[in-house]
Formats: structure tokens, C-alpha cells, sequence
């Protein structure tokens, strides 16, 4: 190493370590957080670049504990993550005596968790490209796939975002990127839960760090909360909110690329590239709710002749989302959800409807209703396991709008299914942009297969009534025609 005292915005100037990536004039105001983070004297003209991109009127004193960086796309995000992990691993390990901490076996981690597998490949390939210079090279004792190993007893791990992968190691440095839009089919808040996790993974490491770095979306999570929390005020917690322009004067707030962004859509332009928090978003459904509808232990019922049963279906052509069925019946005024269901990709359209169709013949059911995905195979499919399929005259946002009432009003008995539960509290309203109504959907990146089904299905059953007790006869002797 040449100087294992080296600050890391040195580093960043320094051609033999990161200094040929961070050349020019195009990276001036990153190197003023560059010396904030880790508590570096700034002078008058830093000092005034800090309090815009900080709110902070005073520099701080000392190295943060936890930075957020609320930046814009193509702000040079990626590439200062990956130099960071670099920094912290190697150069870091010395300047904070963490070698002498691990006990005989362990191995101290930097930990680099990304939003998806593409996201953690892309960091991964920024974290190896530092690793061609001489002086990080000869640092490697073996690499894999997501990891790289040092002599030094140290390693860097690029993964998605998991709490499990936290668990059990010892963190140095724990990078979040793109925090914002980590989403997870296991719990409803990954973000809170992999913090959680992390902090006491750094017990014992006196100078870790957490370095949250992300272009900013709703007003929700655990960046929006420390961005609530902290910025602008003084701390061992550092925010950083700055535009796309402000970081990477290549795109400039005049150019093409922003003004067709602003131009087409300015509510996501904002976030994704002025670094604002969107205010045009906001949950659906409160969680506490949903829970109050939910019957536990309940994970499915079985049909009985005194109920009239109705059938939704979300499709799928097997490649990309679930295929997802929901069965539903009325009770007084309450929308009971009988039955789940939902066959992941990749699959068989074909086998996936005759599955469906088969559950729903043992709750007498002839008619399924489903949107009009895919035009008319989804009918075909269903008609010739003897399923008539209607297509739903209300739109999926719609659904959910009718769906809310019941939910808040707990006209609706749901089961005990986790992932229609995280599917639920994760959907999003926002006013359309041409149509001035509003629109209900799952955020970038998410699901939401078994919440539509089961919001069809639910609402289908509340609005069931048997005005015609002739046709109520009828029902409840209802054969399914077989179909050969």
C-alpha cells in the first residue's frame, strides 16, 4: 500500500488508487462529501457547497456513522459506492486497527447490497475494475462470482439486499444502494429489517459505517426517515441531497435528457433526477388494517354447499409474473376469502389453467372473471376445461379502490398468507397525470398477482345476493358440466 494513512478523498485524487476515475472538474462537489463523511476540514468555498448539499451550516467534526446520499440518476452514484467499498476493505482496515479485532477465524466484511442481481452485478464489475490496479491486486486472495477475499482477513460482498446474508458476520461497512427501491417477497419493509440487522453486526468495530446511497421515491421507508430525521441538522449522521446536475455537470439541467424527463412525466423527473421525495405517492392500505382482516391460522376453506362461490383470475403467459387465482363467498355483509393460489414462472399456461379450473369446480364454480390479458387464449384455455371466463368491467385499480372500504371497515375475512399481505400494504396511489383519477399500483420493482386476484374475488362476493330464492335452489344443486 502507499500510504496507509491516506484520507479517502486523497484516494480519490491519487492516480495509483481512484484518482483516474475521479479526474476534472465534473467531480468537485462529490469531493466535498468525500471530506465531510469522514470528518475532514473543509475551506470557505467547500464549506458553502456542503451547507447546499447538506442544509448544515456548520462542517462536521468527525467521521459519520451513517451516511445518506439522496442523489439523482447518472450522478456518479455507482462508481463512489464501489470506491468506497474499495477504500474501506483495504486502506480502511489499517487506518482503523480493525485487523486486530477479529478473533482467530473471522473475517470482517464490507458489505454491498443491491437492489437486484443485474444492480449487484453492475457494482461488482466497478469493485473489480479498482481491483486491476497494481496496489489493490496484490491485495486478492481469492475471488468469486459476488466476493472478494484479502489477505489482509478482510472481504467485499456484493449481494441483493437480505437480512440472512447480514447475520452471523462481522460488518465494517455496509453499503445500501439504491435503498429506495428494495423490494422482497419475504417481509413488507426489507429496508428497516437489513438496517436492523446491520447495526449490531458493527458492534465491535469502533469507525463502521453505513452508507446509504439512492435516487429518492416515495415519502415512505427508511431513507425518507432519515432524510426527515437528519438532514440539515448537525450529527454523527450525514444527508446529502443533491440533483443529477449538481454531481454530474455532463447532464445539465438544460439538456435533453432532463427536459424530455421533466417533459413526459415531471413527478417521476423530480425523483429520479431532482433528488425530491415524491409527494404524488402514498400507500393504499394501512397494515394495521389488513391485519385486522386477517383470520389467523386460516390458510384456506374448504367449500360447503350453503355458500354461492365466486372466482378471479389474474394471467400470466408463464414467463415473467404468477399466475394467481382467488375464490370468495358472502357472509351477511362480510366478503369471506376461501382460497389462494398462485403457480410462479415459469409454467405452462395450459397446465396452470386446468389446475385453477379443477379447484374451482370443487366450490361449484362455472364462471371465472379475469382481465383481458393475452386477448382470447385465456378464454379458450378455461372454456375447454368446462370454465366460462368473463372479463371484469372494472379496471385493476378499480378493484382496489373497492376493495379499500371493505378492508377499513373489516367487511372482509382474508387468510392467513404473508404474501398477500405484503402485496397489499405496498400498493401505491397516485393521481394520473391525464386522467386526473386515481391509480393504484404496485411500486417499481414489486408484484402484486395475488392482490388483484383476491381484490377481484372480494369484491365479486360483495356484491353476491340472491334476490330470486328459484335461483338460489339452482346454486346450491349446481353440477359442473363435464367437458370431454
Amino acid at each position: 500500500m502507499t500510504d496507509t494513512a491516506i484520507s479517502f478523498a486523497d484516494a480519490c485524487l491519487d492516480p495509483n488508487l481512484f484518482g483516474d476515475v475521479f479526474t476534472g472538474p465534473t467531480w468537485s462537489n462529490w469531493r466535498v462529501i468525500d471530506k465531510a463523511i469522514f470528518g475532514l476540514p473543509l475551506d470557505e468555498n467547500e464549506m458553502r457547497v456542503f451547507t447546499g448539499l447538506t442544509g448544515r451550516k456548520e462542517a462536521p467534526e468527525a467521521q459519520a456513522e451513517e451516511v445518506w446520499l439522496v442523489i439523482g440518476r447518472r450522478g456518479g452514484k455507482d462508481v463512489k459506492s464501489a470506491a468506497l467499498a474499495v477504500y474501506l476493505a483495504t486502506i480502511g482496515v489499517e487506518i482503523y486497527g480493525w485487523k486486530k479485532r477479529l478473533i482467530t477465524g473471522e473475517t470482517g466484511v464490507v458489505q454491498l447490497l443491491a437492489v437486484d442481481r443485474d444492480q449487484a452485478r453492475i457494482a461488482f464489475k466497478y469493485i473489480a475494475g479498482f481491483f486491476k490496479k497494481p496496489v489493490f491486486q496484490k491485495m486478492i486472495e481469492r475471488e468469486t462470482a459476488d466476493t472478494i477475499e484479502l489477505t489482509n482477513g478482510f472481504a467485499i460482498e456484493v449481494t441483493t439486499a437480505d437480512q440472512r446474508r447480514v447475520r452471523g458476520r462481522t460488518v465494517v461497512a455496509a453499503i445500501y444502494d439504491e435503498v429506495s427501491f428494495w423490494r422482497s417477497e419475504n417481509t413488507s419493509s426489507p429496508d428497516v429489517d437489513v438496517h436492523r440487522a446491520v447495526k449490531p453486526a458493527m458492534a465491535t468495530m469502533p469507525g463502521a459505517m453505513v452508507i446509504g446511497i439512492s435516487s429518492p421515491y416515495a415519502r415512505r421507508g427508511l431513507l425518507w426517515k432519515k432524510y426527515q430525521k437528519h438532514f440539515g441538522k448537525p450529527g454523527k449522521v450525514l444527508v446529502v441531497q443533491a440533483p443529477t446536475w449538481v454531481m454530474n455537470p455532463n447532464v445539465p439541467r438544460d439538456g435533453e435528457l432532463i427536459r424530455e424527463a421533466y417533459g413526459d412525466d415531471p413527478e417521476s423527473a423530480s425523483a429520479e433526477f431532482g433528488a425530491e421525495f415524491r409527494s404524488d405517492l402514498e400507500s393504499l392500505i394501512n397494515i394495521e388494517a389488513v391485519q385486522a382482516c386477517v383470520m389467523e391460522g386460516v390458510f384456506e376453506r374448504p367449500p360447503e354447499r350453503k355458500h354461492r362461490y365466486v372466482a378471479f383470475t389474474d394471467p400470466s403467459g408463464g414467463s415473467a409474473d404468477s399466475m394467481t387465482l382467488a375464490i370468495a363467498h358472502k357472509e351477511g355483509e362480510t366478503a369471506v376469502l376461501d382460497v389462494i393460489r398462485e403457480i410462479k414462472p415459469p409454467f405452462s399456461p395450459e397446465a396452470a389453467v386446468a389446475e385453477f379450473a379443477d379447484v374451482m369446480k370443487t366450490y361449484r364454480i362455472s364462471t371465472v372473471t379475469g382481465d383481458r390479458y393475452a386477448g382470447e387464449w385465456v378464454r379458450e384455455h378455461f372454456q375447454r376445461k368446462g370454465i366460462h371466463y368473463v372479463h371484469s368491467d372494472r379496471a385493476k385499480s378499480a378493484l382496489y379502490l373497492d376493495l379499500l372500504p371493505l378492508i377499513n371497515s373489516r367487511a372482509a375475512d382474508l387468510l392467513d398468507h404473508d404474501r398477500l399481505v405484503r402485496q397489499l400494504v405496498s400498493l401505491e396511489r397516485r393521481v394520473g397525470r391525464n386522467s386526473g383519477r386515481d391509480v393504484i399500483d404496485h411500486p417499481r420493482g414489486a408484484h402484486d398477482d395475488i392482490a388483484n386476484a383476491v381484490a377481484g374475488a372480494v369484491t365479486l362476493a360483495s356484491s353476491v345476493s340472491f334476490s330470486d330464492p328459484a335461483a338460489e335452489r339452482a346454486w346450491k344443486n349446481f353440477q359442473p358440466r363435464r367437458v370431454a
